[in-house]
């Protein structure tokens, strides 16, 4: 076991779940929540503080502030409570409130925002937040993971080549769409290196990254209302859009194989399920997972919540959300 002492310095890079026996998909599952921040977006986080470091822009006078739906919350919570920094957090109403009170507990201020945009909804509400705080007062510094090339530099470096180092005969890659961070680093990195593996983006319905229409969505961690300006759409190959309701069923099938993964993951699984219906199954097939399920405790596997939001039914064996997601070639 290795020794750290900086709770950055772990992060279990090469854990996989093959999910054959349990969903019966010809999917490897990567496990991306096994750290001291609990989700990927740890990578992210690190890469981003490091490079406003070096530049000179952060230092000990400064306070970050950042937007996030909850798991960047969290790991910056933990890189600024090691090093000494002070950090805001702005998030909105359907933030976890565990996710909100593990920033808190780290030392981070919250605010919350409540009241979405008529444009560019909760996300575009919180950038107008932290665009207001950075005018007022010139301590803030906006580290931006929708635009900070830091944050899909972190999985060019480390996610990426990690994936092709365990699976060198790798067909297709299934990436959640959120900031486009994790996406865009892993997907530049295999055309430069592995330009056969096809590059699929696994998006929530509702959001406007790839150009749909923008519909209200409760679980955080995937989809925009404001389309990420890191995203490049010519390294994606096809792109899957995945019903809420999907979403829940495929958490829940997969807990009950023993296997508590957050939204993001069923997004991702339920969407990789879709492609292979259409496409067919390749030969190898990986999905990023990028946190675990406790943190959507009171809501993702909370059956009221899930029964108040999505219908009485949503969770009956072999229902489906019947029309409500779409899939597209790119290329």
């Amino acid at each position: 076991m290795p020794i750290i002492r900086d709770p950055q310095e772990y992060n279990e890079d090469d854990l996989y779940v093959d999910l054959g026996p349990a969903l019966g998909l010809p999917l490897h599952l990567k496990c991306e929540g096994f750290n001291f921040t609990g989700s990927i977006k740890l990578k992210a986080a690190a890469e981003m503080i490091a490079a406003a470091e070096r530049s000179g822009q952060l230092t000990e006078d400064s306070v970050l502030v950042e937007s996030s739906s909850g798991n960047l919350g969290v790991a910056l919570s933990t890189i600024a409570a090691n090093k000494g920094y002070r950090f805001l957090c702005v998030t909105d109403s359907r933030c976890n409130l565990v996710t909100k009170q593990l920033m808190e507990a780290l030392g981070s201020t919250v605010h919350t925002v409540n009241e979405p945009d008529p444009e560019g909804g909760f996300l575009g509400a919180r950038l107008r937040y932290v665009r207001e705080v950075c005018a007022a007062d010139s301590c803030y510094l906006w580290l931006n993971q929708y635009a900070n090339p830091a944050n899909w530099q972190a999985h060019h470096r480390i996610t990426a080549p990690a994936i092709a180092e365990r699976f060198p005969e790798l067909d297709v890659l299934f990436v959640g769409a959120g900031t486009t961070g994790t996406l865009m680093g892993c997907a530049r990195y295999f055309r430069e290196h592995r330009p056969e593996v096809r590059i699929v983006a696994v998006d929530a319905v509702g959001s406007v990254t790839f150009g749909g229409e923008p519909r209200p969505r409760m679980i955080p961690g995937l989809g925009t209302g404001v389309r990420p300006a890191l995203l490049d759409e010519s390294y994606v190959d096809d792109v899957v859009l995945v019903a809420e309701a999907d979403t829940i069923r495929t958490c829940h099938r997969l807990a009950r194989r023993g296997f508590l993964f957050g939204g993001s993951t069923g997004t991702v699984v339920s969407g990789a399920a879709d492609w292979f219906a259409e496409h067919g199954a390749p030969a190898t097939a990986v999905a990023i997972a990028p946190d675990l399920g406790e943190r959507y405790l009171d809501s993702v596997y909370q059956h009221s919540w899930v029964r108040q939001i999505y219908g009485s039914d949503v969770l009956e064996t072999g229902a489906r959300a019947g029309g409500a997601r779409s899939s597209k070639s790119l290329h």
